[in-house]
């Protein structure tokens, strides 16, 4: 239907372009939200009224009228109908709606997707400091961050995954004395223990790991230990090896490989932070105020300006921020965008900020933000707050183990990210329809059903080019002009950075399959019918089984 729906707006392009010379590039359709109002909606005859000075319901007649007189509207239309001020209201004919159903088949896995555009996007998530196991949190940026690079990669976009991290600083120190402290025997509690130490179990594992001498390895590093307990910078590089090989190990249970680890202390080590400190004094909107080095900020919106350098001579976390960000466009990556908590928010305006006043041509707005909030555990009608893994949260891998990859990567996406979310994790392993991901893969793995009871071993490519001028019924029409949909909700998500989007889809795709196999049987005696119903429900499992992937879950062919 991709083709008839070009055809369609080639026509009006042309019919409009005839009323207001420039308005034809602005042709475009609409989806109704009643199904009563038609397929397809359009609202040129109100937008050009103003401009044409003319009644927007005589204009609607005017183009209705031309439109009808095209050969694509004579050959796909059944019928244009004015409503309200203006509106037109298309209904297109059967054969229109079926063509969707041969460009699934035909174009299988590249259905929806776009050509390639020439351009990069770096998208960055996770970006955990390996001080402990990934959290539920993570696993929020995990889902969101993996499904917004694939579907920046289906509409063209070179798409570059990267996890940003601090291997020095407070928090790694922190790390680095708890490990210490564990390897010499003092233990949470005990006299001597800080208050800051970190508590979880992991701590005596790498306290352990490090006394044995171990070998650890992580996707960026490997360090093997001396098991000297008073090697203080030994066990702190064992301790971030350890760390970031555990993190790999969570977010491999999750299916998920990142393109680049980027250090914080590379930013230091490659004379980027001194770089901008640099740039942004030749700006001229920093000043010295009580020993420190100002940005003002306030000059670029933020509410108050922002101290660069501290009176001791140690940078803000603020500067490698706004270095970080000027290394990511001038690696050539036009648009970024960060997956972070709601905590960050504050950030926004600085780093911007900060970006603007340094002067090196990035535009206004870069990057962009996706902010997510916390995710709260609840099994058996219980808030689960502990891991003995972590000490004080539940981690990701807690949350896979006890449902299952697909499970959280689905229910993690299930709603738009800056809303509050409960993740039920007897919900997540039930097998029955209020489970949404179960729901969405039995859709698919019914539909694998249906096709071996046409023959165990299946070739849907030989059901590309059967007559299809059986799929009459109402539930076959609405199904396939949901799957006509599919490709424009990619372009819309990917736009709106709404991942969200594609599970919301998948459900209503998973309810209107499951419609049509509860209202038509597929296997009937009538070879014609039955075949032009197979391919409908092919075409379904492809497009499931495309949106799925998106999102990083598998479509299995049996339940």
């Amino acid at each position: 239907m991709l083709c008839v729906k070009h055809e369609l707006l080639a026509a009006l392009a042309g019919e409009l372009e005839k009323l207001l010379p420039g308005a034809g590039a602005r042709a475009a359709f609409e989806n109704p939200k009643v199904a009563a109002h038609g397929d397809l909606a359009c609202t040129a005859a109100m937008q050009l009224a103003k401009p044409l000075k003319q009644n927007p319901r005589q204009l609607g007649e005017q183009l209705q009228a031309a439109l009808q007189a095209t050969p694509a509207f004579q050959r796909w239309v059944q019928a244009i109908e004015i409503a309200g001020p203006g509106f037109l209201n298309l209904r297109l004919r059967s054969e229109a709606r079926q063509q969707v159903v041969r460009e699934a088949l035909s174009q299988a896995d590249r259905f929806g997707l776009q050509p390639a555009r020439g351009e990069k996007v770096i998208v960055e998530f996770v970006s955990a400091n390996p001080t402990g196991p990934l959290h539920v949190g993570h696993g929020r940026q995990a889902a969101i961050g993996d499904a917004l690079s694939n579907l920046y990669a289906t509409q063209g976009w070179q798409v570059h995954r990267e996890f940003y991290y601090n291997d020095a600083g407070v928090q790694i120190d922190t790390l680095t004395r708890s490990v210490q402290l564990r390897a010499q025997g003092v233990r949470p509690g005990d006299a001597g223990w800080p208050e800051a130490a970190y508590n979880g179990e992991y701590i005596q594992d790498i306290a352990d790991a490090y006394l044995a001498r171990a070998t650890v390895h992580a996707d960026d590093r490997e360090f093997t230990a001396s098991g000297d307990a008073q090697d203080y910078e030994g066990v702190r590089q064992f301790a971030v090896a350890y760390l970031r090989g555990e993190q790999d190990k969570d977010l491999q249970a999750f299916n998920l490989r990142f393109d680049e680890y980027y250090l914080e202390s590379s930013l230091y080590e490659r004379g980027h932070v001194e770089d901008t400190v640099r740039r942004l004094v030749a700006s001229g909107h920093t000043y010295e105020q009580d020993g420190a080095l100002w940005l003002r900020t306030t000059d670029f919106g933020d509410d108050k300006d922002r101290v660069m350098r501290k009176s001791d001579g140690t940078y803000t976390y603020f500067l490698p921020d706004v270095a970080y960000h000027i290394q990511k466009f001038e690696r050539g990556y036009g648009r970024a965008i960060n997956i972070q908590g709601t905590d960050h928010h504050g950030t926004i305006t600085r780093v911007r900020a900060g970006l603007q006043a340094a002067g090196a041509g990035i535009p206004q707005g870069y990057p962009d933000y996706v902010l997510h909030t916390m995710v709260r555990v609840v099994r058996g009608g219980e808030e689960v707050k502990i891991s003995k893994r972590a000490g004080s949260y539940v981690t990701l891998r807690d949350l896979i183990e006890w449902t299952s990859k697909d499970a959280v990567r689905f229910f993690l996406l299930s709603r738009k990210p800056d809303t509050e979310y409960t993740f039920d994790v007897d919900l997540a392993v039930a097998q029955n329809n209020d489970n949404p991901v179960y729901y969405v893969q039995y859709a698919h793995a019914r539909i694998c059903s249906v096709l071996r009871g046409w023959r165990e071993d299946y070739d849907v490519g030989q059901l590309r080019d059967v007559d299809l001028s059986a799929l009459q019924g109402p539930q076959a029409q609405a199904l396939m002009l949901l799957l006509a949909r599919y490709p424009e909700m990619l372009t819309a998500a990917a736009a709106g950075n709404a991942p969200h989007d594609v599970t919301f889809y998948l459900r209503e795709l998973a309810a209107s399959y499951h419609s049509y196999y509860d209202a038509e049987r597929i296997l009937v005696d009538d070879e014609r019918i039955k075949l032009a119903r197979l391919a409908l429900v092919a075409a379904t499992a492809q497009v499931l089984r495309n949106g799925l992937a998106v999102l990083g879950v598998d479509a299995p062919a049996r339940m």
